[in-house]
């Protein structure tokens, strides 16, 4: 049945030019192109949003309850920071690489790994550890979408904050090394400081 149907589709076309069938073929491969394009960037978007991180009690009772109110929600300037923006890469390549991470994230929630709060708590530690490990590895990229060196004014810093600064540059740390805990509850357990050091950042 499938050769007779490919003969008749050849006997079908045999009678326009290769080049009206070329020019038919890209036509319609790059309406696909863009179709797929397009429903890839929005699906993109909209697992970007804050409503979709938080569309499951896990991350809403947990981690979201924990963010509302520290200083990367609300503050005096304003300025409001989202899961997204702390937790996926801006950059197209490294931004698709986490997605593809995240299903496996998606996978511990349907499975039910950590739909209790006792759950979640008993595995707070190696979330956080993965996360400070990616961190490390990227040298706090998600940190620098916001917090760059050279916009920090040392002058507006404490000579301690300045102090420590000098002293993690020195010694080849990263915003992670040091700055935890301050959007969600930090764990038990041994800090982003005693995971092995990244060479080559």
């Amino acid at each position: 049945m499938g050769v007779k149907l490919l003969d008749r589709l050849r006997a079908r076309l045999g009678g326009y030019a290769p080049l009206k069938l070329a020019v038919v073929a890209a036509l319609v491969g790059l309406f696909v192109g863009a179709g797929v394009l397009a429903g890839t960037s929005a699906g993109l978007a909209w697992t970007n949003t804050e409503q979709f991180c938080i569309g499951c009690h896990e991350m809403k009772d947990n981690v979201y309850a924990e963010f509302k109110g520290t200083i990367h929600d609300t503050n005096r300037s304003g300025v409001r920071a989202t899961c997204s923006d702390c937790h996926v890469p801006k950059e197209i390549g490294p931004k698709l690489v986490r997605k593809v991470h995240a299903t496996w994230e998606l996978y511990g929630a349907i499975t039910g790994k950590i739909d209790t709060k006792e759950k979640f708590e008993k595995h707070r530690l190696e979330m956080a550890q993965r996360v400070w490990t990616s961190m490390k590895e990227t040298d706090s990229r998600e940190c620098r979408n916001c917090h760059t060196r050279d916009a920090m004014s040392k002058d507006l810093q404490s000579a301690k904050a300045q102090a420590r600064h000098a002293k993690g540059v020195a010694e080849g740390k990263t915003c992670i090394d040091c700055h935890f805990g301050i959007a969600h509850t930090e764990p038990d357990g041994p800090g982003p400081q005693d995971l092995p050091a990244v060479a080559n950042r």
